[in-house]
């Protein structure tokens, strides 16, 4: 670069990648080794996997990257359907949320009459609740205290009347960070006695890499695919027997509506779980970031800690039990803003003045996250001026993905063989695929699972990229993938079809069409 002078060095001295060595020699002449390698990494980080950015991403990323460059393939674009990124996959932002993030973020706006009323009053009152009434000064660690207060009004509004206590709300970096702490605390013991983690299987890939990366004991439990992805408590039962024969399971980890697999549990179902967790004395996680996402029309959401205290102060005032919400999904779909929250029940005193040392730690989370959160949480109100746009916005949103949802499950299920269940809620179908014996020999013979295989070649001749089932948990000999429902309807209709005619090709090529079985 003109202008710029070489820095100066020792004479005779060489870079050690103008010599070409990997390392370079210290003053006795020796190989300066690395300190960091992968015999020294941490063996917990080699363990994490965390399939929705795995290898098919990463391989997507470079395909995408030498199609810009003028590379060949038998396709134009690359479609990403392999993460729950709305607003990558075309989803406008909400207008009144970013009205109220961007006059936090520059509060001279409040002075513009090209802003509402009611955004100006919520920004008003989150910038008083910032120190120097300024977005960018740190927050206490458990989250700007009126933001916190009117997630606690929005949790009483939701169930109905059941009180909320600020005091009980975290503030988090997305829901991840909130699951991550409170997973955390739990971890402890030795041996038999190490903490035993009960996960649903399939589940979102953050669970199982947390308990990689804390030592913890991952304790499966599988949904029934055969209905609809139903939670059974007998098969609660069964894991949690079989696990005590060699950890103390602690906590159950339940996502509703459910990631990767869309099914949105019964209230009974629910009921039966914190029973569950009441007799065998664990702690309930309870991953709620989807709880606007519900496409069928007979069914609901319903709150755990509603459920909870419905069933009487038995349950209500012993059962420890922490909820999280997100800004990253619902109808806002704002994950980079990472703004989140939980709700944590029950905490003997003590261990919670140890859980916000604990998030202290990490000083706070993004408080540009913290004010979109309290606008999911806090919304234009009917009497107010945005609300008409709001409304609308938001019905359009979730309307779109009621309309995706059912065609994904109507589509995928005419293709000979596979066969996907109702898309109830989230925004995933987890569809399950039949995979030819000659075809699962040859992933076996390459070392990968043959939903992985599937996925490549699927990417590589389509430029469709999907996340294989194996990276979510499935049971043995069951092979599936997950999808968004995110793309555009005229995309997600193009999506499907490449889908489908690759799919009758794969089964051509190592099986007849009249070998699966619906």
């Amino acid at each position: 670069m003109e202008g710029r002078q070489e820095e100066a060095r020792p004479v005779g001295t060489i870079l050690a990648n103008e010599r070409g060595d990997t390392c370079p020699k210290n003053s006795n002449g020796k190989m300066r080794e690395k300190t960091l390698t992968m015999d020294t990494l941490n063996p917990q980080v080699k363990a994490v996997e965390y399939a929705v950015r795995g290898p098919i991403v990463t391989k997507a990323g470079d395909i995408e990257r030498g199609l810009q460059q003028g590379q060949k393939h038998p396709f134009t674009e690359v479609i990403k359907a392999n993460i729950g990124d709305s607003h990558a996959m075309g989803q406008k932002p909400i207008t009144f949320l970013r009205q109220v993030v961007a006059l936090c973020s520059f509060p001279e706006l409040l002075n513009s009459p090209s802003f509402p009323e009611d955004a100006k009053q919520r920004a008003r009152r989150i910038l008083q609740g910032c120190g120097g009434q300024s977005l960018g000064s740190y927050s206490a660690s458990q989250g700007v205290d009126c933001i916190r207060q009117d997630v606690a009004v929005y949790i009483e509004q939701r169930d109905k009347g059941v009180p909320a206590d600020w005091d009980n709300i975290y503030l988090t970096t997305g829901a991840s960070d909130g699951i991550v702490s409170i997973l955390k605390m739990l971890v402890s013991g030795q041996g038999r006695s190490r903490s035993g983690v009960m996960i649903p299987i399939p589940q979102y890939p953050l669970y199982s890499a947390a308990i990689s990366e804390l030592e913890a004991v991952q304790i499966n439990y599988y949904l029934d695919e055969d209905n609809c992805w139903a939670l059974d408590i007998n098969e609660l039962h069964r894991a949690y027997q079989a696990a005590k024969e060699h950890c103390h399971p602690r906590v159950i980890c339940i996502i509703n509506p459910g990631n990767p697999t869309g099914q949105v549990q019964s209230r009974k179902c629910i009921e039966e779980v914190l029973h569950f967790a009441y007799e065998e004395n664990l702690f309930v996680m309870s991953d709620e970031v989807y709880q606007d996402n519900v496409y069928s029309p007979d069914l609901q959401f319903h709150s755990f800690k509603k459920v909870l205290y419905e069933m009487g102060p038995e349950y209500f005032n012993t059962v420890e039990l922490a909820s999280f919400h997100s800004t990253s999904k619902g109808y806002s779909g704002e994950c980079g803003f990472r703004g989140g929250y939980m709700e944590v029940l029950n905490l003997d005193l003590e261990v919670k003045a140890q859980l916000v040392k604990l998030l202290s730690v990490r000083l706070c989370p993004p408080v540009s996250g913290q004010a979109a959160m309290d606008v999911i949480v806090n919304p234009p109100l009917p009497h107010e001026p945005s609300y008409l746009q709001f409304h609308k916005e938001k019905s359009a949103v979730l309307g779109a993905l009621a309309e995706k949802a059912q065609i994904t499950e109507q589509t995928l299920n005419t293709v000979p063989g596979i066969k996907c269940n109702p898309v109830q809620g989230a925004m995933y179908a987890f569809p399950r695929i039949f995979i030819p014996p000659r075809a699962v020999e040859e992933a076996t013979s390459l070392g990968m699972s043959p939903d992985m295989v599937y996925c490549l070649r699927l990417l590589e001749e389509t430029g469709i990229c999907l996340v294989p089932g194996s990276g979510f948990g499935q049971r043995e000999g069951t092979y599936h993938f997950r999808m968004t429902i995110l793309p555009t309807t005229e995309k997600l209709k193009v999506l499907l079809e490449k889908l489908r005619d690759f799919h009758i090709k794969f089964l051509k090529e190592y099986a007849s069409l009249e070998e699966p079985k619906r």
